[in-house]
């Protein structure tokens, strides 16, 4: 897990190198983070593996409730840490663990799902449009000059 999130870190830096630069050391912080994560109970915490037994993706979500002012009727199955070894992969294993982590989160209560995705992570926007996702917000960032 922490080799893949490595992985999208130096994707999406290039991006938004400023927004998205690693800090020093960040795959060992990263690291104990993640496992933190994975022995939350209240997290849902999946792993695809590919056909050679390697991993190949996973998916991190949570019940959160929704911002006060929006009333969707119950919680919202939040999902930031997910990610794929590939571009190719989104539409199969991407595909799987979310469809995955909808179905046991709605279990839980969910009654929508958020899912954190970079603008510039076309293969990732493609299959969360062809799941019927829609596009509710982005970020808009500004380094400050370093004087």
């Amino acid at each position: 897990m922490a080799d893949l999130a490595e992985q999208k870190r130096e994707q999406y830096k290039t991006h938004a190198p400023v927004f998205h630069r690693p800090t020093e050391g960040a795959r060992e912080i990263h690291e104990p983070f993640l496992r933190s994560l994975v022995d939350d109970a209240e997290r849902v915490t999946l792993v695809h593996e590919a056909d050679d037994g390697n991993v190949d993706g996973f998916l991190i979500a949570m019940l959160v409730p929704a911002p006060p002012v929006y009333d969707p009727g119950g919680p919202t199955c939040s999902v930031d840490d997910f990610m794929v070894e590939s571009p190719e992969r989104w539409e199969s294993a991407g595909r799987a663990l979310l469809e995955r982590a909808v179905e046991i989160t709605r279990e839980r209560g969910a009654v929508q799902t958020v899912v954190v995705c970079g603008p510039q992570d076309q293969p990732k926007r493609a299959m969360l449009i062809s799941l019927g996702h829609d596009v509710a917000s982005e970020w808009f960032t500004l380094p400050f000059a370093q004087s």
